[in-house]
């Protein structure tokens, strides 16, 4: 990639639980959870959900167009951060096109709880005996950390590695030139071990992702502290209230947001922009256009993510 001063968004997957293909789904998309980011001269991946698959195609015709010599095409650098490691946010890993070429550089970032590594979960999930080949079978380089909330990453030259270092203020962290910072926070309210979120700051810009996370009795505090007057809050949107407190099939304790929890969040923590996400894989384009007008005409700076849809900040 190019060294330059853009810091961009593109949605490449914005459903929840399962990829949908049918002709009512085109407008907003099929693909599960993969958000990309371009910060500078660094690729950031947020959640590899089928989204990454397309993403990885690109990238790697990026690659391919690079040199007509293999040896002198410009490498494959991606950091990768998981959430965590539900199946609609990690089930694109497998066929990522770049991992399969031995000059990537794949940094993964994630948590998975407390009884296994990582590297570890993933070897058991998506790899092994429900896949053709194991992990460390990988060709590229591939390095697969965790992390937890008393870290940050920071992410200088396009060919450094990523930087952990150790926080106890968070409210002070600011980027210096060219530099990007990471900074995770985790979130209890999704089942098994929660979420991690992440803020993305660059160039006194930063951008939020809560995805998977269910709001409480009076709103997510934490949430809202961290995602105070960002530039762009990606928040989880799995269903409309009136799927959530449904009387035949509930959907509190389920680990997600409604429409509602996530514009109150938006407007508690002023961000400047709310993008909608993870949407229930039953609801169609009519639907999601419906309620998207909803909410446009209570906020004009809300937006129900799309799949190729591009934000530049």
């Amino acid at each position: 990639m190019k060294n330059n001063s853009d810091f961009k968004v593109v949605f490449r997957g914005v459903r929840g639980s399962y990829p949908v293909a049918d002709k009512k789904f085109l407008k907003y998309g099929g693909n599960t959870s993969c958000v990309e980011i371009t910060a500078g001269c660094h690729r950031i991946i947020l959640d590899a959900g089928t989204g990454i698959i397309p993403l990885g195609d690109s990238i790697f015709k990026e690659h391919i167009s690079s040199a007509q010599n293999p040896a002198d095409r410009t490498p494959m650098n991606v950091t990768v951060l998981l959430s965590h490691i539900h199946q609609d946010h990690i089930q694109g890993l497998n066929f990522f096109k770049p991992i399969n070429v031995k000059t990537t550089k794949c940094n993964i970032f994630g948590y998975s709880g407390v009884d296994l590594q990582l590297d570890e979960a993933l070897s058991e999930v998506i790899f092994g005996k429900s896949f053709p080949i194991n992990l460390y079978d990988i060709t590229a380089d591939l390095s697969i950390l965790d992390i937890n909330e008393s870290e940050i990453i920071i992410l200088n030259n396009e060919d450094d590695e990523p930087e952990l270092k150790k926080v106890t203020d968070f409210n002070d962290i600011q980027p210096k030139k060219n530099e990007v910072i990471i900074i995770p926070v985790k979130l209890n309210s999704h089942p098994n071990f929660g979420v991690m979120c992440y803020k993305i700051l660059y160039k006194n810009k930063s951008i939020v992702y809560a995805t998977d996370t269910e709001c409480y009795s009076g709103g997510n505090k934490k949430l809202e502290l961290f995602a105070k007057g960002t530039d762009l809050l990606i928040h989880d949107s799995q269903y409309t209230s009136e799927d959530y407190l449904s009387a035949a099939a509930p959907k509190q304790g389920f680990g997600h947001s409604t429409f509602n929890m996530a514009f109150d969040t938006a407007q508690a923590a002023k961000v400047k922009q709310l993008a909608f996400f993870h949407f229930d894989p039953s609801y169609n384009d009519e639907k999601l256009g419906i309620i998207e007008n909803f909410y446009k005409n209570k906020n004009k700076n809300c937006f129900l993510a799309k799949e190729g849809q591009e934000i530049c900040l």
